[in-house]
């Protein structure tokens, strides 16, 4: 692991005591700085103490779930990478996530080592992100087909109806932009926006991409700026 990764702090929530103690054994034994809470609402209140480098959540637990502290954590500006964990199969689970701003999921059961390589891969494309400045050269707000976004308040504004962005959909619509015309294959957009040691499938890039139509288009099942190149990729229309 790359020493750059071995102080990154991790707040972990985890209701189940004994997938939560090996949690935190397995991080720490790898360098990490690791706090744990027990539910989501103890999650909640340990998040503001301290500049977390990543959250794990479990998505079922008592007093506020997963996806209750990933809402609160972004409607307050965080943009931390989160990952969750859960045991369901369902994609309509994932798609609730991926709105929310979940950067990856880990579904139970797990090994030791896809954890481990996760949680670099995320806490990497993170500190990529954080150091890059090819976004930090785009304008603060540029168009997207007919709709505006805004890079500084992660938002869609369209025909006088304003959407919040998260973090991967803004990157996707960055990207996007910045080569119109362009036939993108899903790899180059996953290395893009995921990085090149994602560990996921092709089919989160495709989530992504439906819920940015669902606020960038005006007819999101009949897409007109963000067109399917089948069996390829995307390619942007201005």
């Amino acid at each position: 692991m790359g020493a750059y990764l071995m102080k990154a702090k991790i707040l972990i929530a985890e209701d189940d005591a004994n997938i939560r103690l090996g949690l935190v054994a397995t991080l720490e034994s790898e360098g990490y700085a690791v706090t744990a809470a027990g539910d989501g609402a103890q999650a909640i209140k340990l998040y503001p103490q301290n500049k977390y480098d990543l959250v794990i959540l479990d998505v079922m637990m008592p007093k506020a779930s997963g996806y209750d502290v990933c809402r609160e954590l972004r409607e307050g500006g965080s943009r931390t990478p989160v990952v969750f964990l859960t045991a369901k199969g369902e994609e309509i689970d994932k798609v609730v996530g991926l709105k929310l701003g979940a950067d990856d999921y880990v579904t139970k059961p797990f090994g030791v080592q896809e954890l481990l390589a996760r949680v670099e891969a995320v806490l990497r494309r993170s500190r990529t992100t954080a150091a890059g400045t090819d976004a930090a050269a785009l304008p603060a707000t540029f168009k997207l087909g007919a709709a505006q976004i805004d890079r500084r308040k992660f938002a869609v504004l369209l025909e006088g109806r304003t959407a919040a962005l998260t973090a991967r959909e803004l990157k996707l619509a960055e990207v996007f932009a910045g080569r119109p015309g362009e036939v993108l294959t899903r790899d180059v957009l996953l290395n893009a926006v995921w990085g090149v040691d994602y560990f996921g499938t092709t089919r989160t890039l495709d989530q992504h991409v439906a819920q940015l139509r669902k606020k960038v288009e005006r007819v999101p099942d009949s897409p007109v700026v963000l067109i399917t190149v089948h069996g390829v990729g995307y390619r942007y229309e201005p």
